[in-house]
């Protein structure tokens, strides 16, 4: 049997269609952020972030189930699991994390990325979200969680993986945090430069 090649097992480009509809999820949050951003999120409508998007108010709610939602995010939870699980088995955990992360940054565009931390931005300034943005990043660490304990053969709720996961995850909120306060960080270099910092760790 023929051995199948990186470039046989790479995902295939999703079709128009898909590509129209990320377009579309994307126009609606950058709008969204950007009236949250300038009149307050408690003053903006979705009315008001449709109407920006040049979209249906229904299709609005299509894309992002609540008005929350167009501030948070889970689109970066299965690449990460599927990346990160595809890494060399020779590779530390901290490695596997670095590189991951590092090919997802690779693949999004500048103008994604500042989108990005204007979502921080906006976070951080808003009491609301900040509180509602806790069930975020829970649910993104468990996905990481999970994903660590494959790779370690342990359980998600062993020790070990819930102190190495909440160490890993510290070192990115710390590091999104200075970003939020610095537009001019390099993102990437920074958050590798930390997570460097804890090559030693093992779950």
């Amino acid at each position: 049997m023929k051995p199948q090649t990186q470039s046989d097992r790479a995902e295939p480009m999703p079709g128009l269609r898909e590509r129209k509809k990320a377009r579309t999820k994307a126009a609606i949050q950058r709008e969204a952020v950007r009236l949250f951003r300038e009149q307050g999120y408690s003053a903006t409508t979705v009315e008001q972030v449709a109407e920006a998007a040049e979209v249906a108010p229904s299709t609005v709610f299509r894309y992002f189930a609540t008005k929350q939602d167009l501030v948070f995010s889970t689109d970066y939870d299965l690449p990460f699991a599927k990346l990160f699980q595809a890494q060399s088995p020779d590779l530390t955990p901290i490695q596997a994390e670095r590189e991951t992360i590092s090919s997802m940054l690779k693949d999004i565009s500048s103008q994604e990325l500042a989108l990005q931390r204007e979502r921080w931005v906006l976070i951080l300034s808003e009491p609301e979200l900040w509180g509602a943005s806790l069930g975020s990043i829970s649910r993104t660490m468990q996905v990481m969680s999970e994903e660590v304990a494959k790779r370690a053969g342990r359980s998600p709720s062993d020790a070990s993986v819930r102190a190495y996961t909440g160490a890993v995850f510290g070192v990115m909120l710390q590091v999104s945090l200075e970003w939020a306060n610095d537009p001019d960080m390099d993102f990437a270099t920074a958050l590798d430069e930390a997570l460097r910092c804890l090559e030693n760790l093992r779950p």
